[in-house]
């Protein structure tokens, strides 16, 4: 059995996940450069379990966004496990919009510093594309959207606002949001 076939013991679980939480709170508040060893300190482990964990910055960078983003995709499936299709779209995009707008530099960063080719990359770009289709689907089902929104479509107008919500005040994001929310709809 290879050691990427055996599950991870529960301590280095838990240390994992303390990790990726608190690099994600540091990169937030002082940018991806911020020194490995203050994110292991910080996090109440060793260097060495750090690095075990994440050889490199860009290991630990990929595991925050990935988080990230499953998190981000998971919402579409809670929000349609709660709400009708169409309140769910609705929803979701406000948070998509949300998240883009506090995380824009971050995720930028990120990006940048990862190859756009990557698995990470492949798999957030899954996760949120079957996330966006599944609301899609439920919301053109239910006739709450129109039958030529694509879920690639959800994706660019919820990022497009939360890029313009960065430059604009609450009131004009949620206006902004209104409109995009309001033509996607029948």
């Amino acid at each position: 059995m290879t050691d990427e076939a055996r599950p991870m013991r529960a301590d280095a679980r838990r240390n994992y996940e303390r990790i990726v939480t608190t690099a994600r709170a540091m990169f937030a508040e002082h940018g991806v450069e911020v020194p490995l060893d203050d994110i292991a300190k910080k996090a109440c482990v060793g260097p060495g379990t750090l690095y075990r964990h994440f050889p490199t910055r860009e290991n630990l960078m990929a595991a925050v966004y990935r988080e990230q983003i499953d998190a981000l995709s998971q919402r579409a499936f809670d929000l349609l496990e709660q709400l009708t299709p169409g309140d769910a779209l609705d929803a979701w995009v406000g948070e998509q919009v949300s998240w883009v707008a506090d995380r824009h530099g971050l995720a930028m960063t990120l990006k940048a510093s990862l190859d756009a080719g990557s698995e990470t990359f492949g798999w957030c770009r899954g996760r949120l594309n079957s996330a966006t289709a599944t609301l899609v689907d439920a919301a053109q089902r239910a006739g709450a959207i129109r039958a030529d929104v694509t879920g690639v479509d959800l994706l660019r107008l919820g990022h497009g606002v939360g890029v313009a919500a960065q430059h604009a005040s609450a009131e004009d994001t949620k206006r902004l949001l209104a409109v995009v929310l309001d033509g996607l709809h029948v």
